[in-house]
């Protein structure tokens, strides 16, 4: 059996916060409140679509409303990537790494159907052996029975697999696991979220190098 990398989406494989930002802001601005930067968006993110939206509605000094996360959520900008793009050297990074024999999956905190579609429309998802997404188990990051089930459904064992994630939810989610992680230090969390990580990539080429190193493939 080969080697598995399991990925992160938003923030390690495809930069998404222009989109998460469009659609977060017509969240807010429905509502009466004031907008965010790009910047500060990117700093909300990582928890799931719930979370964000609590951690907006706080930062403007209230509380979601019924139907805050669904609007949210159900935003076209999630689901049809508009400014959304692949970091640069992801995409030869992950057909190096399957043309070497190894099984890439998704783990992630967003939905699975916005992830699937994302993933899809930027040519990724051909690539992914399984995509776990924020609601496809009755856990998500950092419990690391996520990962365990994306693994699983990739058809990997934890003795083969790697994480790679720009968030402390991904390093907290391998160690929980058992497995190595691979802090991508090119995405959305400071770099003291790497505590913990196997290893810290700077960007996708060095990501699939290290991960061909700690599984000597």
């Amino acid at each position: 059996m080969g080697p598995t990398l399991l990925l992160d989406l938003d923030g390690t494989l495809v930069d998404t916060v222009p989109d998460l930002t469009a659609a977060l802001n017509r969240v807010m601005e429905a509502r009466g409140l004031a907008p965010f930067a790009e910047a500060e968006t990117a700093r909300m993110v990582g928890d799931g679509v719930a979370t964000l939206i609590a951690r907006a509605f706080a930062a403007r000094g209230g509380v979601p409303d019924a139907t805050a996360v669904a609007d949210y959520a159900s935003d076209p900008a999630l689901f049809t990537p508009r400014a959304s793009r692949p970091f640069p050297g992801v995409v030869a990074a992950l057909a190096g790494l399957a043309e070497a024999g190894w099984r890439l999956a998704v783990c992630t905190n967003k939905p699975e159907a916005a992830a699937r579609s994302l993933l899809q429309q930027l040519g990724l998802l051909g690539f992914m052996a399984a995509v776990g997404g924020g609601d496809s188990f009755p856990a998500r990051k950092p419990d690391p029975t996520h990962l365990l089930a994306t693994l699983r459904a990739a058809g990997g064992a934890t003795d083969r697999a790697l994480m790679a994630g720009d968030h402390a939810n991904d390093v907290a989610a391998a160690r929980g696991a058992g497995v190595p992680a691979i802090f991508a230090a090119w995405g959305y969390g400071p770099p003291e979220m790497a505590e913990g990580a196997a290893a810290v990539a700077h960007d996708a080429t060095e990501m699939a190098r290290l991960a061909r190193e700690l599984m000597g493939a």
